[in-house]
């Protein structure tokens, strides 16, 4: 267990003192320019095959943050709780929420450091990511109002991402009349979006962003009949080659229509499902399945219950 938390922390916890170099400004453009590079990476390959470059990334940032001075400095930072902050979400997308945690608590220092209002914000909504997960809705709901207590001085982008994360929140309280207000005012905020900040940028790259935050929303409420009607208009934007969102998007597809008592529908969606968890080995979509057996339990000794267990048989026994 230590060996694993070391492991996990090292690039982090990089002790000094370390001999001083010269840092050139152009290494701010470098980092974020390669970050960028790490996130479409990302939607190919999966948190197993990123985590050990992006960790070693951030190890020289930090490296290099004690040597800079000035703006450099300010823009290491900056970049350093980008990196931080992507490591964190590859941890959580693996299903290692100890090292999301510890990850999440970094790029929330390297913000406050930073000095920068934006990433501070983004640094609070990616700490509720994990409160989400967690399903702490309570704990999602301060810190998004705490991300947004000073709205005016963020980017557009910054306060859709408080603004959809506090709506996950409503949903794990069931206030369903909360979670459509803010998705709509986020939805106004949408046009604005301008900055060329690299990273947070997923209400840009993901095809029906805000869609699918209120079909995972009404899933959790329990909505199945609207959640099915939202995650097939989102499914027919996605691309066949985002793999692993497909599949989750897929997987709360099918549990929504468990909970819409529609079972042969969920068990034909989850057959896709488990083929692609087992290619892309998604904790997530390991989770979103588990959810889909947990909404299935009604029809667990019926015909549509045994082939479901059947489809989902490999990733017990891979697990």
């Amino acid at each position: 267990m230590n060996r694993a938390f070391t492991s996990v922390t090292a690039a982090a916890l990089v002790a000094g003192p370390i001999t001083p170099q010269h840092v050139d400004p152009a290494l701010v453009d470098y980092f974020q320019q390669q970050l960028e590079g790490h996130y479409r990476a990302d939607m190919f390959l999966g948190p197993h095959d990123l985590i050990g470059t992006v960790s070693a990334q951030y190890q020289l940032i930090d490296k290099l943050v004690r040597s800079a001075k000035g703006e450099t400095r300010r823009g290491l930072l900056r970049a350093g709780a980008a990196y931080a902050a992507l490591v964190g979400w590859l941890y959580q997308d693996a299903g290692d929420m100890d090292g999301a945690a510890f990850w999440r608590g970094v790029t929330q220092e390297i913000a406050m450091r930073s000095r920068d209002p934006h990433l501070i914000g983004y640094s609070l909504v990616n700490q509720a990511q994990v409160r989400t997960d967690l399903g702490d809705g309570r704990a999602v709901v301060d810190l998004c109002e705490a991300a947004l207590e000073d709205a005016d001085r963020l980017v557009p982008k910054v306060r859709i991402m408080a603004m959809q994360q506090q709506a996950h929140g409503a949903s794990l309280t069931g206030e369903r009349r909360t979670v459509d207000q803010l998705l709509d005012l986020a939805d106004q905020l949408l046009p604005q979006v301008d900055d060329d900040l690299p990273w947070g940028n997923a209400c840009r790259r993901t095809p029906g962003y805000l869609e699918v935050q209120r079909a995972t929303c009404y899933g959790r409420l329990g909505l199945g009949t609207e959640a099915g009607t939202l995650w097939a208009q989102v499914l027919a934007e996605v691309p066949e080659t985002a793999r692993r969102d497909r599949g989750v998007y897929m997987a709360r597809q099918a549990t929504a229509a468990a909970a819409a008592r529609e079972p042969d529908h969920a068990v034909e969606i989850a057959r896709t499902v488990a083929t692609i968890a087992v290619e892309t080995r998604s904790a997530r979509m390991r989770r979103e399945l588990a959810t889909l057996e947990r909404a299935m339990r009604p029809w667990h000794d019926a015909p549509v219950g045994r082939d479901l267990a059947e489809i989902l048989a490999p990733l017990t026994e891979g697990s």
